[in-house]
């Protein structure tokens, strides 16, 4: 199963295998704590795109687009796509982040393009 939960919530058994997908780490969180096993912060969405976006949802529509695009581009894309994949097949993967918002964030759009692409396998 993959999930999302964000990094200040308890870390459980079912969270499975955890990675990080921001591109910074989140204030007061240890890696111990939030038992982070994977950084991801190279799939995270750029600096200025995520400044930009500011975790407005009258913009989550045009950040969306912006950064299936960036992903499209990632060198990082397939390597990270394969990560999960792999570790799917052996237990659950929480992708953990730190926005407060769970619907307008970029773990949101990872969400749906990794279970539009493992479900295309």
């Amino acid at each position: 199963m993959l999930q999302m939960k964000r990094a200040y919530e308890a870390v459980t058994a079912s969270d499975g295998y955890r990675i990080l997908v921001d591109r910074i780490w989140p204030r007061g969180i240890t890696k111990e704590r939030g038992a982070i096993e994977n950084w991801a912060k190279m799939i995270a969405p750029t600096t200025a795109l995520r400044k930009w976006f500011d975790h407005d949802p009258a913009k989550f529509s045009t950040f969306k687009e912006k950064y299936l695009a960036e992903i499209a581009d990632n060198p990082a894309w397939p390597e990270f796509e394969y990560l999960v994949d792999q570790q799917l097949a052996v237990t659950n993967v929480t992708l953990v982040y730190a926005a407060k918002d769970p619907h307008y964030n970029h773990v949101a759009v990872l969400m749906a393009l990794l279970k539009k692409n493992l479900d295309n396998q």
